[in-house]
């Protein structure tokens, strides 16, 4: 569960993404970025040099249309299913309870049901794309940047053809925009529910069943509390080997694995009369839910790696729509439940809300040890793609100093801005509207409008492909002003002394 989003092999695309079996050494950091021909374990048989692969627009490249070679070590159906479910669960499950307050009992579990299928759809398509310019540039492997560049290589537009680069240039700032913004997100989490752990530890009781007001202990403010914990994230970053890396991130996914299930069995018990709840929440607050939602299903950037590391890439399609129908059930279901138990009075994480008595503090403390350590596997990213460009512009004797300083600068960047936007369901909404929203669902429509307008595309498509490509831009733009909006806007003074335990 990485985002627990798992940057996985999934958003190491920008320009050039890393090998993550070419890891770095724990004291060292490679100076180049791979090419995609980097990537030895992906090839076609039956390739024409020009036009689509069987199975054309339709849909999915015929499963005889293509073919694994070598790499015999390649994932298996199961693995596979488990990483696509880890790259798109993570803090934005926890803070879809709240955004369904923002949308409606009725309306916001439609609308998650619906961007489920618009996302896997979008999903589909990135696939399409990218085998079509397999087979027709003989490549191995084609990541979400390459597919767009190609895309706009192949559009009729003469500008769009000279500036193709810059297809490439703006999924890979997109890119870092989320990576960057999911770190933000962290330390907001991290410093949120700390802070109620510490305040609460007076009152922490052994009887998880009672209803009774819970005394609070006077805290220090969380940005304070992010402040604090910046030396140990900066230290964490100091860990540049994926392999070490990768033992952190299966701590963390069982740490939130295990702090699900005991979220779920406590939301369950004891729901409320939901008579009270509205069915469709005012249409000032819908824009916050589509941020909150879009977050969370921002997955997008895992398809492509991991189809490519898999023994048997035929698999793919049926793992991607059962895995993204797991995500939407999971989502729905948590949202659905979180909001009904907890009504009005639910918070940015579901977290928070749950009672201050040992087992449910403990959940608090496992999930955020799953998040601090998901925290160096999101920012590899980002660090991978800024980082190795500028250290080689360096001597070697003072690479690994600047190696080290950026990595200070990066994490600090995001600690500051996590200070700055203290408010977890506003970050999480912010960072879903400006960057998942075009990486989701605004960009994937039109590279298929790009890479097959000049072979024919029905009329039908095409309006498809544009309406949701429309329906992105409309929640990037109002989503982005809403929240911004909100930050703009003191937030209501609640009572710190004490909280009511549901």
């Amino acid at each position: 569960m990485a985002d627990a989003k798992e940057p996985g092999p999934g958003a190491m695309e920008l320009g050039s993404p890393p090998a993550l079996d070419a890891a770095p050494s724990p004291g060292t950091m490679s100076t180049r970025r791979l090419r995609s021909e980097d990537y030895n374990d992906y090839s076609s048989t039956d390739v024409t040099p020009e036009g689509s692969p069987p199975g054309g627009i339709n849909g999915f490249a015929h499963p005889e249309s293509y073919q694994r070679f070598g790499e015999t070590n390649g994932t298996t159906w199961y693995q596979t299913l488990i990483h696509l479910l880890k790259g798109n669960i993570g803090t934005g499950l926890l803070g879809l309870p709240l955004a369904l307050k923002n949308a409606g009992i009725l309306l916001g579990p439609l609308s998650l049901l619906v961007m489920g299928i618009v996302a896997v759809h979008c999903m589909s398509i990135l696939v399409k794309c990218a085998h079509h310019f397999c087979y027709r540039f003989q490549k191995q492997f084609v990541d979400y940047g390459g597919a767009v560049m190609y895309g706009l290589e192949s559009t009729p537009s003469a500008w769009l053809r000279t500036h193709a680069v810059w297809g490439r240039r703006v999924v890979g700032l997109f890119l870092i925009l989320t990576q960057l913004g999911f770190c933000c997100v962290y330390f907001v989490f991290l410093a949120d529910n700390l802070r109620q752990v510490v305040s609460a530890a007076n009152g922490t009781t052994t009887d998880c069943h009672s209803n009774r007001t819970v005394a609070l202990t006077p805290t220090m403010d969380s940005r304070l509390y992010m402040l604090s914990l910046l030396p140990f994230v900066v230290l964490l970053s100091f860990i540049q080997n994926l392999k070490v890396l990768s033992i952190f991130s299966m701590l963390a996914n069982v740490a939130m694995l295990v702090s699900l299930v005991v979220i779920y069995q406590y939301i369950v018990r004891d729901i409320p009369d939901p008579s009270d709840l509205p069915l469709v929440a005012a249409w000032k607050t819908y824009p916050l839910f589509f941020g909150t939602a879009i977050f969370a299903f921002e997955g997008i950037g895992v398809v492509l790696p991991l189809e490519n590391k898999m023994k048997n890439p035929r698999q793919f399609p049926l793992i991607l729509y059962v895995g993204m129908t797991i995500v939407t059930v999971l989502y729905i279901s948590l949202s659905v439940l979180g909001y009904l138990r907890f009504g009005a009075s639910i918070q940015a994480s579901i977290t928070l809300n749950l009672p201050n008595c040992w087992l449910y503090q403990a959940v608090k403390l496992l999930f955020s040890f799953g998040i601090f350590f998901t925290y160096a596997v999101q920012f590899y990213v980002p660090a991978e793609i800024i980082i190795p460009p500028l250290v080689a512009r360096v001597s070697e004797r003072w690479g690994w100093v600047v190696n080290l300083l950026l990595r200070v600068a990066l994490v600090s960047v995001t600690c500051v801005l996590a200070i700055l936007i203290p408010r977890l369901d506003l970050v999480i909404s912010l960072v879903g509207s400006v960057s998942s929203s075009a990486l989701a669902l605004i960009f994937p429509p039109l590279l298929e409008i790009a890479t097959y307008y000049v072979e024919g595309m029905h009329p039908l498509v095409i309006a498809k492909d544009v309406a949701i490509s429309l329906i992105g831009f409309v929640g990037f733009v109002v989503g982005t002003y809403e929240a911004l909006v909100e930050l703009a806007t003191p937030a209501t003074v609640i009572n710190a002394t004490s909280v009511l335990v549901q």
